[in-house]
C-alpha cells in the first residue's frame, strides 16, 4: 500500500515537471508549423503565423529580416489580438525569384493577405523597412488600417533619410557590387533586397496626408533613421503621436521591449485625442 501510495506521488511529480516543461518550452518564431502556413499572394507563397485571438494585429519586419524578429512582442501581443506575423516578400519563407522589389508591391501583399484571411482591417505594428511598409499600406488601403505603429522608417533614401554614415557606407557597398554577376538564388535575392532600400522608398511629405488612421511614429535617439525625418514624418500625418525613444537605436522593440510593447498597447487602446 505504501509503495502504491508512494508511485502515485511519484507520477504526479513527473506530471508537474513535464507540465512545466511544456510551458516553458521556446516557440521558434518565424518557424513554427503549429502556427504557420503559406497563402497564395500575388502568384507567391506569403508565409505568415498567427497566435491568440481578439482584435487583428499585423506585424511587419525590416529588410533582410523574419518573423523572428518580433520574438519580444509576439508573446506579449497575443494575450490579447489575433497576432499575424508575416514574412515578407524575398524575406524569410517568403521565397519570391522574381526581379522586381518594391514597398508598393509589399503592402499591396498585405492587404490581399487581410482579405484572404477575411479580414477587414488591423492594427498594424512595422519596424524598419516593415514602418515603411505600414505608412504604404495606410496610403495605398486606408480601410485596412485601424491604428499603426510604425518604428525606425525612412520616406527616402538618402542622407538626409538616413543618418550620413550609414548612408555612406551603403554607397561603399553598392559601388563595390553593382558590376557583380549574381549566381545562386540567395546572392541574387539578397541583393534585390539591398537594392530595395538603396534606391527606395520614395514618398513624398504631401503622400502623408493619405494616412487617416491615428498613427504612432518612433525611432530611437540613437537611430539610423534622422529624429528631424522622423518628426517630419509625424507632423505631415493628420492623426499622428511622436515618440522618441531615449537611449535607443534602431531596434526599439528589442532595446525596449517591455516599455515598447506596453507603450503601443496603450496607444491601440486609447481613443485619438
Amino acid at each position: 500500500m505504501q509503495i502504491q501510495k508512494s508511485l502515485s506521488i511519484l507520477f504526479i511529480c513527473l506530471g508537474l515537471i513535464q507540465i512545466g516543461c511544456n510551458r516553458e518550452k521556446k516557440i521558434s518564431y518565424g518557424n513554427n508549423p503549429e502556427a504557420g502556413k503559406y497563402y497564395d499572394i500575388h502568384g507567391i507563397k506569403l508565409y505568415a503565423e498567427v497566435y491568440g485571438t481578439g482584435k487583428p494585429l499585423l506585424l511587419i519586419h525590416g529588410n533582410g529580416g523574419s518573423i523572428s524578429a518580433f520574438e519580444n512582442n509576439i508573446p506579449y501581443f497575443a494575450k490579447k489580438y489575433k497576432v499575424i506575423a508575416v514574412d515578407s516578400r524575398a524575406h524569410g519563407k517568403s521565397r519570391d525569384d522574381r526581379d522586381s522589389l518594391s514597398f508598393e508591391m509589399m503592402a499591396d501583399d498585405f492587404a490581399t493577405l487581410l482579405d484572404t484571411m477575411h479580414i477587414d482591417s488591423a492594427y498594424v505594428i512595422g519596424w524598419s523597412d516593415g514602418g515603411i511598409n505600414a505608412l504604404e499600406l495606410a496610403m495605398r488601403h486606408p480601410g485596412k488600417v485601424i491604428k499603426l505603429a510604425s518604428t525606425g522608417a525612412n520616406l527616402w533614401p538618402d542622407s538626409t533619410g538616413i543618418v550620413p554614415s550609414y548612408w555612406k557606407q551603403e554607397q561603399k557597398d553598392y559601388n563595390a557590387k553593382k558590376n557583380m554577376v549574381f549566381k545562386t538564388a540567395k546572392e541574387k535575392n539578397d541583393w534585390k533586397i539591398f537594392l530595395l532600400d538603396w534606391f527606395q522608398p520614395n514618398i513624398k511629405l504631401s503622400d502623408l496626408k493619405a494616412i487617416k488612421c491615428p498613427s504612432l511614429i518612433i525611432a530611437g535617439d540613437h537611430d539610423v533613421i534622422p529624429t528631424q525625418h522622423t518628426v517630419l514624418i509625424s507632423q505631415n500625418i493628420p492623426k499622428a503621436y511622436l515618440w522618441i525613444v531615449p537611449h535607443s537605436g534602431h531596434p526599439t522593440l528589442i532595446e525596449h521591449k517591455d516599455e515598447f510593447n506596453r507603450k503601443v498597447d496603450e496607444f491601440f487602446e486609447q481613443p485619438y485625442k
